[in-house]
């Protein structure tokens, strides 16, 4: 059985398979996704998105908490597509919104985390940087929303597709988007790493303004729970690449194994967006202080420019 003898009933029922004559192993994803890990992510996901709204309200830290947010948003909708799914594996509505909103979700994530980095680099002192702590944000916030683009766009066109030339496409064009936003991502570490190893050889000369923030204990547990964060959006997007570069083929193994969806894609995503709502940086870095820190920066480039 190949991958478009598989999507082609998918896309008009009348042709194939429904939940009354076929086996749920007939379906695209092999399996009828699991009740309790699909009602479990959606309350933590659509929760979490409640959650970051009335923090970014309270803490006034729009960006982070509206990407946060979108993150959040996506992945319940991509639940509520896998409850379709439940109900019916054969769910041609459940399929589509599940391919689409489940592989560009994370995205969103990977936005939240860069946009922390320029604060961090004005915190600490951007002289210790290799590139301007406002480049952070625009080039690698240009690329996540490149990557959403190039997901969104292959996941709708392989989810819609009549033919296997198309699937094809669609099915490229999503693991390009996907490649480009681990590579960014990867990117984006070595830089953050970077940084933090030229913290370490110059820590006896970070900027005094901000020592009272740099040693509180709830900021260094932010900056643990950004890595965590990290860490667990690029592993899920390493699994998610892994998964489609194999095709939607009955022959593959990532696709139709449930448990790995659960645990590389389901529990990474918790994982990022639990303890960034937990350490969130509106309460574990204060607007107040990105604020002092982005202005002695100001004042510090300032001065330097009247020397020259």
């Amino acid at each position: 059985m190949d991958a478009l003898h598989l999507l082609l009933p998918r896309l008009d029922p009348n042709q194939g398979c429904t939940e009354a004559t076929c086996d749920p192993s007939r379906s695209i994803y092999g399996y009828r996704p699991s009740l309790a890990a699909t009602a479990i992510s959606l309350i933590i996901f659509a929760l979490s998105g409640i959650v970051y709204i009335f923090q970014g309200i309270k803490s006034k830290t729009w960006f982070f908490s509206v990407a946060m947010f979108l993150g959040c948003f996506s992945e319940t909708l991509g639940y509520v597509a896998k409850m379709l799914l439940w109900d019916d594996p054969f769910s041609d509505t459940g399929f589509k919104m599940s391919v689409v909103l489940l592989t560009f979700a994370p995205a969103f994530y990977s936005a939240g985390v860069y946009y922390t980095l320029k604060h961090i680099c004005l915190t600490f002192g951007s002289s210790f940087s290799r590139l301007r702590p406002s480049w952070y944000t625009w080039i690698f916030i240009s690329c996540d929303v490149f990557s959403i683009i190039l997901q969104a766009a292959g996941g709708a066109t392989a989810s819609a597709s009549e033919d296997q030339a198309v699937l094809k496409i669609g099915d490229n064009i999503m693991i390009a988007g996907l490649a480009f936003q681990v590579f960014t991502m990867v990117v984006f570490g070595i830089f953050a790493a970077d940084y933090g190893f030229a913290i370490l050889r110059n820590r006896n000369s970070l900027n005094p303004e901000t020592a009272s923030l740099r040693n509180s204990r709830r900021f260094k547990l932010f900056i643990v729970a950004l890595w965590v964060s990290y860490f667990a959006i690029l592993i899920r997007c390493a699994y998610r690449l892994a998964e489609l570069a194999k095709g939607w083929s009955d022959d593959n193994e990532i696709l139709r194994n449930q448990g790995l969806f659960i645990g590389l894609d389901s529990v990474t995503c918790a994982i990022a967006t639990i303890v960034l709502n937990i350490w969130h940086p509106g309460w574990c870095f204060p607007k107040e202080s990105q604020d002092l820190a982005e202005k002695l920066a100001s004042e510090s480039s300032s001065d330097e420019e009247a020397r020259i």
